[in-house]
């Protein structure tokens, strides 16, 4: 069927409502009759089921009908009916030719109800007919309303499509959508009809363009709808468009703020938190957007209370631009900018309340002719700008500055309500990370503070440490390590770990790293000082539990969770034995003279803070160049690695240390320990580490034999003499003649002591180091104790004689009793010879 010959149709389907039909037989029969053929006609099917059909007629079979018939054939066109009331009707009739199986016709008519209607009986519309009224109301319609063909092709259009196309319906009927057009933005319209013909369902198509007599973008909700024949066959699309601009701009609104809840305030970083409130902005809201800050602020310090008056300083801490490059930022990131009182963000800062502004506003002005970046920058002005005040919990943080240059629409209302929400939620997620950034850098500060600040030159090993705090996503932790030096030239390596983040601790850290200093300095083996430190641990919880009650929700878990791990260990250069012992801590590795990297077999204690458990040490004689390397959790496991497979790549990050260059028996540890450390870190740690680390890398050494002289003795007290010759004559040998007399006191005292308070066997030994060490041991687990004698007491004189004479002096424990010791300092006296490796 020809375009020309469906426009009768499609005319007057414009008011279809229902259809009527009816079924003829070859000898013009009529076989069935349907509702809407009563209503149309007036007759039910019982007075009108088995009479001729031409009956119907008013003015008889047109010619073209006649032939129609006879070439059995289709055929449609306007015909006169008589209605049962006896008025005459003219309708649109269609014919169609059925053919059943056994080769006999019949013909189905259909005739639209609607067109067929005649002048209301009541006249009202003075003798109109109802298509006239149709035609009249689709033309003069304001809706925007097209009617397209089976092919896409415009073919009729009411007054408001006309209007907001700003075309003639003679400029555009016939043809295709896209080829009338020409505009791509409307290539989804043209395939949602498409797929209306194709498939016959109706379908609301929604779009944002700009129609052509429109300034700016529109959201349209199309209604397409399929426009069928009798026999089920699409003949075009009918297409009503509706402007739902508001309705989707308060959705695009409301998806924004959702948007924002999730993605403002992903981290408790001041600057990412800022930046991520510029990036929400673009493009949805503005084509510009930056945040400045108070630099108290950003740098984690208290704000400034209510509004602020005058001239105000901020720093830029992050824009966003709709296109990469387009505009060149007046001030970077990073730089700190002048804002005079009259300018934009000034003046919202100080009365604390968004405000707009436009070309029009005077200040912008003068506020580019007084800066003349501004000025030369004035090539990509805005003309329509936002500043929305940062304020959280009473306090300005800063401002948030939102342009639009690319956008035709300058900023509204509802676009500052928007806005100032956005800010809203941006400066609670700010004022959060700014609060946790303060309390990071006090934790930091506390926890740095609390490590050693340097480690002290040792004559048992060589030392490099490494304490990386965690990301700033997790805070600061507990992880510390320690190098004491104790009597005997004798060292104390210790690493521990601390449960939790943050301040508490920081500080419980620092508690127990005093608190084995103190027992460190009471010369206790590394099993019992855990022990006594298992019991320090278990009183700090039991004050915190008594304290947690009146603590806020927020910081009770902290203040609960009391808990730590610790590894000892007690080098002694003069035996090459180490002592170890940990709680709960993981095990230190050995890297030998020959490169071999493996865990020592240190017993497994329980973390610090259960109680009443006992803690079992190791003993290991290293060789002189053994590296032994102590550490935290935080170096081998993360979320990413299995903590095995963490303490394989530590293996491996310390095994390769071999030289392969000298003969067997020589050092291979040769590379200095700073190097070792950073590569060990670099091969292990991400660039963010989620939790602290801890790296102490220790080299040992071993007293040269000539440096340690001994005397067994027995409890005789006629033997102090002959020692005391033995002393001076070590002394001379070493060259320390001007100590003789102090030296042999000492020993007379230490050794009469021994012999008269002590049990067999009794040893004394000397050893020459940074100081001349003097030790007394016996098999007496009784300590002495210094006391000042009275006029006629015989004893008690002698150990305060030693405390007199020695710049240190104490007593240890050992397995089979005790030793008491004395330090002379030695100023101008060489190192001794130290034996870096055998």
């Amino acid at each position: 069927m020809t375009m020309e010959a469906c426009d009768p149709i499609i005319d007057d389907l414009l008011g279809v409502v229902n259809t009527a039909t009816a079924a003829v037989d070859p000898h013009g029969i009529i076989t069935a009759w349907s509702a809407p053929a009563y209503q149309l006609l007036g007759y039910s099917p019982d007075e009108i089921v088995g009479k001729l059909g031409i009956g119907l007629l008013a003015t008889g079979v047109p010619g073209p009908a006649r032939r129609a018939v006879a070439d059995q054939r289709g055929w449609s066109g306007k015909v006169a009916v008589r209605h049962r009331d006896g008025r005459q009707l003219d309708i649109v009739l269609c014919a169609y030719p059925l053919r059943d199986a056994a080769g006999r016709i019949q013909w189905f008519l259909v005739a639209p109800v609607a067109a067929g209607y005649a002048d209301p009986p009541d006249d009202s519309f003075g003798h109109v007919g109802d298509r006239t009224i149709v035609e009249w109301g689709f033309r003069q319609a304001e809706l925007f309303i097209v009617i397209y063909d089976s092919q896409t092709r415009f073919w009729r259009l009411s007054a408001g499509a006309k209007s907001m196309l700003g075309l003639d319906e003679t400029d555009l009927r016939g043809r295709p959508f896209m080829e009338a057009l020409r505009n791509p933005s409307y290539e989804g319209f043209a395939e949602q009809l498409r797929q209306v013909v194709e498939t016959g369902r109706s379908v609301v198509y929604e779009n944002y363009v700009r129609v052509p007599s429109e300034p700016r973008d529109h959201a349209w909700a199309t209604s397409m709808s399929p426009i069928k024949a009798p026999d089920g066959r699409v003949l075009g699309v009918f297409a009503a468009a509706f402007d739902v601009s508001e309705q989707y701009w308060a959705r695009q609104r409301l998806a924004l703020l959702d948007d924002a809840s999730s993605r403002i305030g992903s981290t408790l970083d001041v600057t990412r938190t800022a930046q991520e409130l510029a990036d929400m902005a673009i493009p949805t809201l503005a084509d510009w957007a930056s945040v400045d800050l108070l630099d108290s602020v950003y740098h984690g310090g208290e704000p400034a209370p209510g509004p602020l008056a005058g001239q105000v300083t901020l720093r830029r801490v992050a824009h966003h631009c709709v296109v990469d490059g387009e505009l060149d930022a007046v001030v970077s990131l990073g730089e700190l900018c002048v804002y005079p009182d009259f300018s934009l963000p000034a003046r919202c800062l100080a009365t604390g309340q968004p405000m707009l502004s436009g070309t029009a506003d005077p200040d912008a002005a003068r506020r580019a002719a007084a800066d003349p970046v501004r000025a030369t920058a004035s090539q990509h002005a805005f003309h329509s700008v936002m500043a929305v005040p940062l304020r959280a919990r009473g306090a300005t943080l800063g401002v948030a500055l939102f342009g639009r240059h690319r956008h035709a629409e300058s900023f509204r209302r509802d676009d500052l309500v928007l806005a100032e929400e956005l800010g809203s939620r941006a400066a609670i997620s700010i004022d959060n990370a700014r609060r946790y950034t303060r309390e990071r850098t006090t934790a930091l500060a506390l926890q740095r503070s609390l490590l050693p600040q340097r480690l002290p030159e040792q004559t048992a090993v060589e030392v490099a440490s490494r304490y990386l705090p965690a990301s700033s996503q997790v805070g600061v932790g507990g992880d510390w390590y320690d190098v004491i030096a104790m009597s005997g030239t004798r060292v104390a390596l210790v690493v521990g770990d601390v449960v939790g983040h943050g301040v508490h601790a920081a500080a419980t850290m620092g508690r127990l790293r005093t608190a084995v200093r103190t027992l460190i300095d009471i010369d206790l083996y590394p099993g019992e000082l855990l022990t006594r430190l298992d019991d320090v641990v278990a009183r700090l919880a039991a004050d915190h539990d008594g304290v947690a009650g009146n603590t806020a929700p927020l910081e009770q878990e902290a203040v609960n969770d009391i808990g730590a791990t610790c590894l000892c260990a007690v080098y002694d250069p003069v035996s090459r034995v180490c002592t170890l012992a940990r709680a709960g801590h993981l095990q230190p590795v050995l890297v030998t003279p020959d490169g071999t990297a493996a865990f020592l077999d240190v017993p497994a204690g329980p973390p610090l803070g259960l109680g009443g458990l006992l803690f079992e040490a190791a003993e290991v004689e290293l060789p002189a160049g053994s590296l032994l390397a102590l550490y935290t959790d935080g170096l081998v496991e993360s979320r990413d690695r299995d903590i095995d497979v963490g303490l394989e790549a530590l293996c491996a990050a310390l095994a390769p240390l071999r030289s392969g260059n000298g003969p067997p028996g020589q050092p291979v540890l040769s590379s200095s320990l700073e190097a070792i450390c950073d590569r060990v870190l670099d091969a292990l740690l991400p660039e963010h580490p989620a939790d602290d680390v801890a790296l102490l890398l220790a080299r040992t050494r071993a007293l040269d034999a000539s440096q340690v002289a001994s005397w067994d003795l027995p409890a005789d007290p006629a033997v102090v003499a002959h020692v005391r010759a033995g002393v001076l004559r070590t002394l001379g040998v070493w060259g320390l003649a001007e100590a003789a007399s102090t030296t042999e006191l000492l020993v007379s005292e230490l050794v009469t002591n021994a012999i008269r308070h002590g049990r067999a066997p009794i040893q004394v030994r000397l050893i020459r180091d940074t100081a001349l060490i003097c030790e007394v041991s016996d098999a007496s687990r009784a300590a002495p104790h210094l006391c000042h004698a009275r006029t006629f007491d015989e004893s008690g004189r002698g150990l305060f004689l030693v405390a007199q004479l020695a710049a240190r002096w104490g007593t240890r424990q050992t397995r089979d009793g005790k030793i008491i010791w004395a330090e002379q300092a030695l100023a101008a006296a060489p190192r001794g010879e130290v034996r870096e490796g055998t």
